[in-house]
């Protein structure tokens, strides 16, 4: 078993003033060689915006895009025609394929929006650009690992062009158990929303992450409160 951990304060940290943003991997003016990706997972971005405010349009192509509102109300305008608002409790994805170009802002002018933003590297290149999005609350169970992503249409939650699963785990009591990975190949990634957790003996808090891979399955132990996403993803991949 391999593994690497990431404090919440050793992420890379930019303040615009509209946007309070911190990188879990090298992104945009943070740069540290050694966090360029965990396999196939290259960005993991926690974006805080200000009322009213957010991103233009801006393009994308050949990336898997996923965001998950953590607080308030994100809104969506893209270029194959989509428009919409994305909630808490919501997980949108966007497959850019040849090429996309989209805008995200604060629905909201009396508080701010906080969300994900996660970028996956795609196992085919140039598809044709698509978007979906869910509600959570239609799937989502306590004190266990809901899959919330993964590769297949037909399957719970959104899906997208890699080999990847996400879950999440929402804990309202002191739980143990473990995590089994759906391809003893890949890697998991995981990252504490909120609450407390020790997993395979790193004590983890609020927004760190740890990356564990070699394995096939990871002893987990959540406190009460504690909610964790975590990021089954391939460690080499094309």
């Amino acid at each position: 078993m391999q593994s690497v951990l990431h404090k919440a304060d050793s992420r890379g940290h930019a303040d615009h003033g509209w946007l309070d943003t911190y990188h879990t991997f090298s992104f945009a003016n943070y740069y540290d060689p050694d966090r360029m990706h965990f396999g196939a997972l290259r960005v993991l971005n926690d974006d805080t915006v200000a009322p009213g405010m957010g991103f233009g349009k801006h393009p994308h192509d050949n990336m898997e895009i996923i965001s998950i509102p953590l607080s308030g109300d994100l809104e969506h305008g893209d270029s194959i025609g989509n428009e919409g608002v994305i909630r808490e409790g919501d997980i949108q994805v966007m497959s850019a394929g040849t090429g996309i170009i989209h805008s995200e802002r604060n629905r909201n002018r009396d508080k701010k929006v906080n969300f994900l933003q996660i970028w996956i590297f795609p196992n085919k290149q140039n598809v044709e650009p698509r978007y979906d999005q869910i509600s959570l609350k239609d799937i989502e169970r306590e004190n266990e690992f809901y899959q919330v992503l993964s590769p297949n249409q037909d399957d719970q939650g959104v899906w997208i062009h890699q080999n990847a699963w996400f879950f999440m785990g929402n804990f309202t009591q002191d739980w143990q158990g473990n995590f089994d990975l759906k391809n003893k190949a890949n890697g998991v990634y995981f990252f504490v929303l909120e609450g407390e957790a020790n997993i395979v003996g790193e004590e983890l808090s609020r927004r760190d992450g740890l990356g564990v891979w070699e394995t096939g399955s990871i002893n987990i132990n959540a406190k009460d409160g504690t909610r964790i996403l975590a990021m089954e993803v391939p460690m080499n991949f094309n």
